[in-house]
């Protein structure tokens, strides 16, 4: 008698533990469903103020024949920014470590830049370490209206390289810029 009772004591503790994995299981579940919704919000608002930047970007009339493009600093403390390479969109993280523009495979055959293997020659230290790259250049980079042409860039693998870098090819052809008051001020 005593074995069954143990036996109906130990099934209620089965029981009971069951329930309260299940009940812990789904509040992770929504808990992490609330930090993936909060993620993807997050980006979206910042590609939104990024693409409102872009919109809002003009020529500074200020000062005669000076254009001049404002970046605010998005919720990672990064600048984004779109840009048009021959007249194609791409998206932007700039990177004043750069020395070069730096493009993903995707992003460069999105430009109609498809390297081949053997065109991977440059040695690119990157943060996840050494990667292999293919040099190019870029015929006419826009950001804003701030046009540089003739400009050296890299492709590297999608795996290497999740956003593409707007480097200092780019920047240091500007008259000047800036990162000042949360914002990157960029001139031409």
């Amino acid at each position: 008698m005593g074995t069954g009772r143990q036996q109906v004591c130990v099934m209620r503790s089965i029981m009971i533990m069951a329930a309260i994995l299940v009940v812990l299981g789904t509040s992770m579940a929504q808990f992490a469903d609330k930090m993936t919704t909060d993620r993807t919000q997050a980006k979206a608002m910042d590609k939104a103020k990024a693409m409102n930047a872009f919109a809002s970007m003009q020529p500074d009339t200020a000062r005669a024949g000076v254009r001049s493009v404002t970046v605010p600093r998005d919720s990672r403390g990064h600048f984004q920014t779109e840009g048009r390479i021959d007249g194609r969109r791409l998206d932007f993280m700039v990177d004043t470590g750069a020395s070069v523009i730096a493009l993903n495979e995707r992003s460069a055959a999105q430009i109609g830049v498809r390297p081949m293997r053997s065109d991977y020659t440059a040695n690119v230290s990157t943060a996840n370490g050494s990667v292999k790259a293919a040099r190019t250049r870029l015929a006419m980079v826009d950001i804003g209206g701030l046009v540089v042409r003739d400009v050296d860039a890299l492709v590297l693998p999608d795996s290497a390289l999740s956003e593409n870098l707007l480097g200092l090819s780019f920047l240091s052809k500007l008259k000047r810029f800036e990162m000042t008051g949360g914002k990157l001020v960029m001139e031409q």
